[in-house]
């Protein structure tokens, strides 16, 4: 028997051993909303890596990022969380100028390992003179609820490439599908910004009439304000293959890198079972590739090196560790709440729900 054979064997019995005499833990993980993929990606790692090891998780939906941070703090039973990596940052950028409730918020927070990177959709009227995202400036946008990475991203970005703040008067926070019936329907907008990892729901459902009312801004590598934008984040494609019954052009765009985030606990039960958790990760991962979302195919089983500010969680990251580099000696192959402030709040603090007007 190949030796990668019966490792896989070994630890798949000592997992379900563990399993079967540990009592079985009733997790949650705050993903997005219903039309995303971060509650795809939930469903998968409830499905083949918490259920393998007897682990119940709680896959919940939420306005996105940003209110997934603040939940995996303070909500019980919240023991994952799905978040975007500005966001991430931006507590962390938030915390470091003096906010004390960001502070709180973030510190405590551990990685576990980064996922895949999330493009980021412009959608304009099929008949608007926009043809480009650098020509976004001034106009009225939907930008994804309050509490949302869609939020943090849509604002972030403006500022990187115009160098001034959104303006309030032009910013509406509502959901991705309220965004589409302003952009359509009301024509309140002028361009919705979506932030979500291909295929995503929203649109792969559409029928090929929806060219006739929607179309894709494109990213314009020769203009200076796509130059500031890739500061932060980085050119991607969105492929016709992932929306063909509408999309008849691949479309460049840009993206924002997604995280698995947890707490850093010390609960003995809590760490054991988060163990199992990342040992289960790491055995499962082809299944994940294979049955899972298609994002999962741009995952690699890797724990990069961080940035100042960003940790793993300790327990996780050893057995993670432990895990690839057995399957790498057996020749696997390398994966490819705060209170209301006295003073005024700052945007940047009312999108992150740090505080409240």
């Amino acid at each position: 028997m190949p030796i990668r054979t019966m490792l896989a064997g070994l630890i798949a019995m000592a997992l379900l051993s563990s399993a079967a005499a540990a009592p079985r833990a009733e997790y949650k993980i705050v993903t997005a909303s219903k039309t995303g993929t971060y509650i795809e990606i939930g469903r998968d790692l409830s499905k083949w890596v918490a259920e393998p090891v007897g682990i119940g998780l709680e896959v919940l939906e939420s306005k996105g990022s940003a209110e997934n941070v603040r939940r995996m703090r303070f909500e019980p039973g919240v023991k994952l969380a799905l978040v975007q990596s500005d966001v991430y940052q931006a507590f962390l950028d938030e915390a470091k100028a003096g906010n004390t409730d960001a502070g709180n918020i973030i510190r405590p927070l551990r990685l576990i390992m980064p996922l895949y990177d999330e493009e980021i959709y412009f959608v304009a009227r099929a008949d608007s003179p926009l043809a480009h995202i650098h020509e976004i400036r001034n106009k009225k946008m939907a930008v994804g609820p309050i509490g949302s990475g869609t939020a943090l991203t849509s604002r972030t970005l403006y500022q990187l490439m115009f160098g001034e703040q959104l303006a309030a008067a032009n910013a509406q926070y509502v959901s991705n599908e309220e965004a589409l019936v302003k952009l359509t329907v009301d024509k309140s907008i002028d361009v919705a910004i979506i932030v979500a990892g291909q295929p995503a729901k929203i649109f792969s459902e559409m029928k090929p009439e929806a060219r006739n009312y929607i179309k894709l801004l494109k990213l314009d590598d020769a203009a200076p304000e796509t130059q500031r934008a890739k500061k932060t984040y980085f050119p991607a494609t969105i492929r016709t293959a992932s929306y063909a019954t509408w999309l008849t052009a691949d479309v460049p765009t840009l993206t924002v890198k997604a995280y698995l985030v947890t707490y850093d606990y010390g609960l003995q039960s809590t760490v054991g079972n988060l163990g199992r958790f990342a040992d289960s990760l790491c055995t499962n991962f082809d299944k994940l590739q294979a049955h899972g979302h298609p994002k999962w195919k741009q995952v690699r089983l890797d724990l990069p090196a961080l940035g100042q500010g960003w940790r793993y969680f300790a327990p996780m990251e050893k057995r993670l560790r432990a895990c690839m580099a057995a399957q790498t000696a057996a020749g696997a192959p390398s994966w490819v709440g705060p209170q209301p402030s006295a003073r005024p709040c700052t945007d940047q603090e009312l999108v992150l729900g740090l505080c409240r007007r």
